[in-house]
């Protein structure tokens, strides 16, 4: 991730006070111009082209190519100041060396929005140079187009479709349906295209960001909140540049009802940058981004297949129980219930064991409803949850219908899963053709009837009775793990908290700074850094044992008779003090004092030690609690369970920092060591409040002060009376 140009850098965008007509006319305009079109099929051109000329019956066409030429019966044009009138949304494909001409000239004449296609290269005819020198082109195109009030989208994107407007500028075939799609590879767009497809479903709206140097994903995002016709949004992202920015899209989408379906990249950490604190190694690019989809009530998902499943069960779910706009209290909502029915009794129980697996509930079904189900049964079957149909679609497929539409009916749980054999009757047997599709419309009716959720396991593929299901917008999926997938990411959708829109961090002049650490040990940190992070801690209300700050063994016991026994000994300027053999616990007297520092000073060879009275309050629990600034979405605050074991548990909560109490407090929670902190087996809880108040002025120095990339305190020891810090650490930008 990056966050270049920053948001104060961005120019254009809806934060910069760009013109809003321009987004107009990426996707509605009232003109088009290609400049590059061609007529030969293997060129991007061609394809432009003939996309534009789709939709001529709703806007004017203009086709540029300097050599000549036509397509379709219009004739290209040499140049953009040759139309007969200024295009509102020029479409660039043309040699790297020719794109900021093209933009001049565009802009020159009026021109409203430009979609630069073309990829590398000199885009300001700089010539091809390294890649420092083309992004600083990119941006100085980008702040020419929106100098003069047009936006741009790219360059090096693959283009714009709105299925709604019939603008098709781009290559391949995107099928129209209800999911929008903002994504920053053209090919995994294309790839989810004929997932959709294949499901009966498709695009309302494609954006292809490209390297986002104006139009960015906030802007795309954005712009699918206010499309009525997008009912589920999908993203592919890369380069989450100004993080919170698109946090609080993420969070006004989730408002807004649409549900946004994200997928990105997870890229590790340089291994040195990790070693220098614990907080580097348990903070992951991915985990932040999926603390960001949490609050902001997106679903981050890890494939378009898996992206797919998703949006077709939510499309379903839309408007019923299942569906993804929460009530009040969303956390306190049980897991989705759902009604198994199977032709077999192995795939039935198969099917409850991989809903069940991914946090679903099974229920057992009341008298009344058995007893409707029994009655299109055979003698002896079993009617329990699941239902086996035990031979009964094979004596008559309308019972397909008429037994899931009695748990369809019977209201008892939110969605009814048909696992099995029914779609494939008539490949076996094409005279069953009508009646298997007038079976699906029934099943259809049902679910549309009832306000509940339906869903298709089958075997078969592509017959004349799942095309009718999916036309009346029931999924089908060819696996049993689809299916569990998708409903239980359309459980964690409907059972999430209202949207917590992040704050942008202040950006207060810091008071304190620690020296800079030296260029030939970057993982060693400079004498004094501990008392130098502790003293500013402390001055946002954080609470540490009594200490002094020595750096000889005769000063030690001096500071030790102040401090009092027993005691703790450690040495400064050390990432790690415990592996290092920094660190000495439970000195009890003068000698056992000497011993260690003499010992430490061995090992270490620090200038200074503290010297610091022990901290041993009953029933406490070691957390870790950190703050790292992430290069997109800005500080970052971690809790996990601490010491050293915090890397081999990794259980950890983020957050954006800064933090509320309510918020620190929640985070706590969420630890699947959680029941430590609350009382467990008998052990009095641990003082919440004063654990979160430590986090939130941990959270708040960070913000405050920026020059620290990271900032840390591992162990936190939270115990019934309150909560001290035993140790911190801060890394330097």
């Amino acid at each position: 991730m990056t966050t270049e140009p920053t948001a104060g850098e961005r120019v254009g965008g809806t934060d910069s006070g760009g013109p809003s007509d321009a987004l107009r006319a990426l996707f509605d305009p009232e003109s088009v111009a290609v400049v590059g079109a061609s007529d030969r099929p293997e060129k991007w051109g061609y394809w432009l082209a003939s996309g534009a000329l789709a939709g001529r019956h709703r806007r004017t066409v203009h086709l540029v190519n300097r050599r000549g030429g036509g397509l379709g019966g219009v004739p290209f044009l040499p140049g953009l100041a040759s139309l007969p009138a200024a295009p509102e949304h020029v479409v660039v494909a043309v040699p790297p060396q020719h794109v900021w001409p093209v933009v001049a000239e565009g802009l020159s004449i009026g021109a409203r929005c430009f979609t630069v296609i073309t990829s590398g290269g000199a885009v300001a005819g700089t010539g091809t140079g390294a890649a420092g020198a083309t992004a600083d082109a990119e941006r100085g195109l980008a702040s020419l187009v929106t100098a003069h009030g047009a936006r741009l989208l790219g360059p090096n994107c693959m283009g714009v479709v709105d299925t709604t407007s019939e603008l098709r500028l781009s290559w391949g075939d995107f099928p129209a349906g209800q999911i929008g799609l903002v994504s920053q590879s053209g090919n995994l767009a294309l790839e989810i295209g004929r997932l959709l497809a294949r499901a009966g479903q498709g695009f309302s709206r494609f954006v292809s960001l490209g390297n986002q140097r104006d139009i960015d994903a906030a802007d795309a995002l954005d712009s699918l909140i206010a499309h009525d016709a997008t009912r589920v949004i999908a993203a592919y992202v890369e380069d989450f540049r100004d993080g919170r920015r698109l946090a609080r899209t993420l969070a006004a989408a989730h408002a807004a009802g649409k549900p946004v379906l994200l997928l990105t990249v997870g890229r590790s950490e340089a291994s040195g940058r990790a070693a220098a604190s614990h907080t580097g190694a348990l903070v992951s690019a991915r985990a932040v981004v999926a603390a960001v989809c949490r609050d902001s009530g997106a679903l981050l998902l890890d494939t378009a297949g898996e992206l797919v499943d998703v949006a077709l069960c939510l499309l379903a779910a839309e408007g019923r129980p299942g569906a993804p706009v929460p009530p009040a209290t969303p956390a306190l909502l049980p897991p989705l219930r759902i009604a198994v029915v199977g032709d077999s009794g192995g795939q039935g129980a198969l099917a409850a064991d991989v809903l069940s697996a991914n946090g679903l509930v099974v229920p057992v079904l009341s008298a009344a409803t058995r007893a409707a189900v029994t009655a299109h049964l055979p003698p002896g079957s079993g009617c329990g949850n699941p239902v086996d149909l035990a031979g009964a679609g094979e004596s008559d497929i309308g019972n397909y219908a008429r037994i899931a539409g009695a748990l369809l009916l019977a209201g008892e749980t939110e969605a009814t899963v048909l696992t099995g054999y029914f779609g494939d009757y008539a490949t076996a047997n094409p005279a069953q053709a009508a009646h298997e599709c007038e079976v699906a419309r029934e099943l259809a009716r049902a679910a549309r009837e009832s306000g509940r959720t339906l869903v298709v396991h089958t075997m078969a593929r592509d017959t004349p009775a799942l095309a009718v299901l999916r036309q009346h917008g029931v999924p089908v999926y060819e696996r049993i793990e689809q299916v569990a997938t998708a409903l239980a990411a359309t459980d964690r959708l409907r059972r999430t908290g209202p949207p917590v829109p992040p704050s942008a961090p202040p950006s207060t002049p810091p008071s304190i700074r620690p020296s800079a650490p030296s260029a030939a040990a970057p993982h060693r940190l400079p004498d004094g850094d501990y008392r130098t992070v502790r003293a500013l801690l402390c001055s946002y209300g954080m609470v540490f044992p009594a200490a002094e700050f020595v750096s000889t063994e005769d000063a030690a016991a001096d500071a030790a008779h102040r401090t009092g026994y027993p005691l703790v000994l450690k040495a400064m300027g050390l990432a790690h003090k415990t592996e290092a053999g920094g660190v000495a616990l439970g000195l009890c007297d003068e000698a056992a004092l000497r011993r260690a520092f003499r010992r430490m000073r061995k090992a270490t060879g620090s200038d200074c030690y503290a010297v610091e009275a022990m901290a041993r309050p009953p029933y406490a629990v070691e957390l870790i609690a950190g703050v790292r600034r992430d290069p997109a979405f800005g500080p970052v605050a971690m809790v996990g369970i601490g010491g050293v074991t915090a890397e081999l548990l990794a259980d950890t909560a983020l957050a954006l920092a800064p933090l509320t109490p309510g918020r620190a407090r929640d985070l706590l929670l969420t630890l699947r060591h959680a029941p430590l902190l609350t009382g467990w087996r008998g052990a009095p809880a641990a003082h919440l409040d004063a654990a979160a108040g430590a986090l939130c002025a941990l959270a708040r120095a960070a913000v405050e002060h920026p020059e620290l990339s990271e900032l840390e305190v591992n162990p936190l020891l939270v115990h019934p009376g309150g909560a001290v810090a035993l140790d911190a650490h801060g890394v330097l930008a």
